[in-house]
């Protein structure tokens, strides 16, 4: 059975607001954070990240998904750009994970149903051929039950031993996650800022829009983003974290609700606005394709950074 890392996403408790006015929530401070190491295995090297679509998605909706996925080795490392964001992870330790796109493989039918548990998940990953220069992703419909969705997690990442080292003939394991849409059961839990919380008092702001104008897929690239920086620095458990190895606060979900400069409870900071559409950005990957990205704590300053600091 995988030893499951990524319980406690993206939920609202980080992105809700709990006092009044702007002025109480500025008072609210966010206790120290250090994640330490636990001199685990990270993931260094080149890792293909391939993807699994379970139910159905358009292209346009996938091609959010590999574009930024494809960002993350981009030739931009300047402010704002997806691959800078991505760089915060080589600061966790010397010889940096470079992800690339790798296959993608689709099943509109459903193949083990439209309810899932987390066993079915690892399943779906095996799917993708996984080996140890691997990530394998299932990402599912908005339509698709997965056990813990919405009301704990809108993700998680695991790792499980390799299909060979199952059968005797070598050891290793390969990290895998997974990603749930959220357009349909809970856009107010797991696509923030693009939709109002689901939960306690309602921002006096409208929600953002959505730089790629899915608020779903939008959403997913959140979790996405978050999963892979977590894998990479905690993939099997014994890596950078702080609190219980069972609920870990990792790269991003200890800057959770956090995604620009002067970020409190409710207010997810200053970010970019594209004049023409309204949608908000705070990162920028190939052919120009714009992405909210979440803050990630950087090691070297012990502070949760976003893609414009």
């Amino acid at each position: 059975m995988p030893h499951s890392l990524f319980l406690l996403v993206v939920l609202l408790a980080a992105a809700q607001a709990s006092a009044a006015t702007p002025r109480q929530l500025f008072l609210v401070s966010r206790p120290p954070i250090t994640l330490t190491n636990h001199h685990g295995q990270l993931l260094t090297g080149n890792y293909s990240v391939n993807l699994l679509w379970y139910g159905r998605f358009t292209p346009a909706q996938r091609a959010v998904v590999a574009d930024f996925i494809l960002s993350l080795s981009g030739t931009g490392q300047g402010l704002g750009s997806v691959a800078a964001w991505w760089a915060t992870t080589s600061r966790y330790h010397p010889g940096a994970a470079r992800l690339s796109l790798g296959r993608q493989v689709l099943d509109p039918s459903r193949s083990l149903g439209r309810r899932l548990s987390e066993s079915s998940l690892a399943s779906l990953a095996t799917r993708l051929a996984p080996h140890r220069g691997s990530v394998a992703v299932v990402v599912t419909a908005p339509d698709v039950l997965v056990d813990g969705f919405c009301l704990s997690r809108c993700g998680l990442h695991a790792s499980s031993p390799t299909p060979n080292a199952t059968r005797g003939r070598g050891r290793g394991r390969y990290v895998y996650a997974w990603v749930g849409n959220p357009a349909e059961q809970c856009p107010g839990e797991c696509a923030w800022p693009f939709h109002q919380p689901l939960y306690g008092p309602q921002p006096a702001a409208a929600p953002l829009v959505a730089p790629n104008a899915d608020v779903g897929m939008d959403g997913a690239v959140i979790t996405l983003a978050t999963l892979l920086a977590g894998a990479v620095t905690n993939p099997y458990g014994g890596g950078f974290f702080q609190g219980p190895a069972e609920a870990p606060m990792e790269a991003v979900t200890a800057c959770a609700g956090v995604f620009g400069a002067g970020a409190y409870q409710g207010y997810p900071g200053q970010l970019r606005v594209d004049a023409a559409t309204g949608a908000s950005y705070n990162a920028v990957g190939i052919a120009g394709r714009r992405f909210l990205l979440p803050a990630m704590w950087d090691p070297e300053t012990a502070q949760c950074s976003t893609p414009l600091d």
